[in-house]
């Protein structure tokens, strides 16, 4: 392991390269000149105010002329502000050259280096820096300490005085300029003014820009949260997002549920506006190789080869620190994996269930990587919270929705249940009392119709009953199933169970009790069988729900897997669509006249990242 460096948080860079292809748009750009062209008109009618109380400030009559030009030239940058509707680029160009030539002409028939006209210098390089950002800014502070020298030269040279009797020649005012003002060593030292007010006055405008930047940027994110997306879906969403901001060749998505070391790993390609995750098998080792350093928040790493022996340099985020270590290897396996050179990547929880990281491989739009780990970090601590709410949100519709259900069922139990008993018994009594002829066949008709219609309204109760089944409740939940379905049929039922745990989540519990209970309800209706045993089994991370009965079978015969049931159509439709919704595998084992078996096979992977 390297030595460790703690390094600063902000350097003097330009902004990381997706930061600059954030513009503003055509209405900010107009807005912001409508308020550079009303300081621009503050700026010159405070110049005539000061020039009015201090008449010494201005040498000639020329200086008064010019400050006249200024107000007008605000006044008609203001007037084609308000009645254009665009705001072109060669226009702001044009009033952004003119914003700099002036302050240098002006300075020629001002007094001295502190005179308050040294604010128009001060002015446009903060409209440079409210524009666009430190490199404009910079170079417009360049541009005016330029034309200052271009004055000083003109006195060296004798320009001035040539242009000064050439005006008394012709019987105008001299310009009053005074050479000790630009003489070499005071300017010197006002150019390094103008120069490091450009540079203060562009760096604290880059950094609001990219603070905007960012700001935009999250608030686009969390707009791209939907509820009906789920979980999945909207990380999905996100991470395929992030792909294009850094236009990055792929991206991981490594989680974990809380409180084990189970990791699932995801990959997002950027794939056009929908970008599609697909789980893969996770190695044995995949929690040490991508979750086993857990000090850093985010990280920036890359590889490169040292004396044959490839090594990383890691700089990651921990504790609002930055750390660089040279030399790391820890790193090494998730290069070897993905066959990549660098990678940026962000740690993230979604409340106590689900916490993992996302990682980038192979980005580009990385300028400054300790700003971009500070805005990755700080994202997913504002769209964490948002998409945990949807998750939430979802699970209290379907808790919800769960406990309307059991209204509907308590009342289904409590009126038409009980009513159609006591009709079944009123038949009952009236059969008994009828000894012979077709009356008392009809009433054995009517009996039988109704206790089938109460078998029905019982597995529709259970049905509508089995929604909240998480990995505790599977269990017995099936067998009270089979042991009802005894009672309520008379044909003989067994529940096994392995004594493994089970890691099953809720989405797939649930649907496994509803395949149960449609297998059992085919039995009861379909098959003759007086006998039939459910079985949760596991087998190498395997969990298989096997229903078995000694009936006639289904009307084929021999094994039968599910893609030979879905071409041929073949029964039971409704579980072969329960078993593609958990992407499952269903195999039929038919005997005619002997039995059938029903295996459903849900690898604990594949289910626990169906749920996710």
């Amino acid at each position: 392991m390297g030595a460790f460096t703690r390094i600063p948080l902000q350097r003097l860079r330009p902004r990381s390269l997706w930061r600059s292809r954030t513009p503003f748009t055509a209405e900010e750009a107009r807005r912001t000149e409508r308020w550079l062209a009303t300081a621009r008109l503050f700026l010159t009618g405070s110049a005539l105010l000061a020039a009015w109380m201090d008449q010494g400030q201005i040498r000639s009559v020329w200086g008064y002329a010019l400050l006249d030009f200024y107000v007008i030239h605000g006044l008609v940058i203001t007037f084609l502000l308000r009645s254009r509707q665009q705001t072109t680029v060669p226009f702001l160009l044009l009033v952004h050259a003119a914003d700099v030539v002036l302050p240098g002409v002006i300075s020629l028939f001002t007094t001295g280096q502190s005179n308050p006209f040294f604010l128009f210098f001060l002015f446009v390089i903060a409209a440079a820096a409210y524009r666009w950002g430190l490199w404009e800014t910079v170079v417009t502070s360049i541009a005016s300490v330029s034309l200052l020298w271009v004055d000083s030269l003109a006195f060296r040279s004798g320009a001035i005085d040539s242009l000064n009797l050439w005006l008394t020649r012709i019987h105008l005012p001299t310009l009053g300029a005074d050479a000790a003002d630009f003489e070499p060593k005071r300017l010197f030292m006002r150019s390094i003014y103008l120069v490091v007010m450009g540079l203060l006055l562009g760096y604290l405008a880059d950094q609001q820009k990219k603070l905007r930047a960012e700001k935009d940027q999250a608030a686009s994110l969390l707009a791209m949260i939907r509820m009906d997306a789920g979980l999945t879906g909207n990380l999905s969403q996100m991470v395929g997002e992030l792909l294009k901001l850094y236009g990055a060749a792929q991206a991981l998505i490594v989680s974990r549920e809380r409180g084990t070391q189970k990791v699932w790993v995801g990959i997002v390609e950027p794939n056009g506006n929908l970008p599609e995750l697909e789980w893969v098998e996770s190695r044995p080792d995949g929690f040490e190789t991508y979750l086993g350093d857990s000090s850093w928040s985010s990280c920036y790493a890359t590889v490169h080869q040292k004396g044959g022996t490839p090594t990383c340099d890691v700089l990651s985020l921990s504790s609002d620190h930055f750390v660089l270590v040279r030399g790391d290897t820890s790193l090494l396996r998730i290069f070897d994996l993905h066959s990549c050179t660098r990678f940026i990547s962000v740690s993230y929880s979604f409340g106590p269930e689900l916490s993992g990281r996302i990682f980038l491989l192979e980005p580009v739009a990385v300028s400054n990587p300790e700003e971009e780990l500070m805005f990755l970090h700080n994202l997913v601590r504002q769209i964490g919270p948002a998409i945990y709410n949807v998750y939430l949100l979802r699970r209290l519709r379907r808790k919800a929705g769960a406990l309307e259900r059991a209204r509907l069922v308590r009342e289904l139990h409590d009126g038409a249940v009980q009513s159609l008993i006591g009709v079944e018994m009123q038949v009952d009594v009236l059969r008994r009392n009828q000894l012979a002829g077709p009356l008392r066949g009809e009433l054995d008709r009517i009996q039988q119709l109704l206790r089938e219609e109460v078998l029905k309204l019982r597995e529709l109760m259970q049905q509508m009953k089995s929604s909240e089944v998480d990995a505790r409740k599977l269990p017995g939940f099936l067998r009270d199933a089979v042991q009802r379905f005894q009672r309520e049929t008379g044909i003989g039922g067994r529940f096994l169970m392995d004594d493994a745990e089970l890691s099953l989540p809720e989405p797939i519990c649930r649907e496994l009790a509803r395949i149960a209970q449609e297998a059992l309800v085919n039995v009861r209706k379909h098959s003759g069988a007086k006998q039939v045993v459910v079985q949760l089994l596991e087998t190498n991370g395997i969990w298989e729900l096997i229903i078995e009965d000694d009936g006639v079978g289904f009307p084929f015969s021999g094994r039968v897997s599910q893609i030979e049931l879905d071409s041929a159509g073949r029964a039971p439709a409704i579980i072969r669509e329960r078993v593609r919704l958990i992407q499952g595998q269903l195999t039929i084992d038919s005997k005619p006249g002997r039995g059938a078996r029903i295996e459903v096979r849900v690898p604990e992977l594949q289910a626990a990242l169906s749920g996710v």
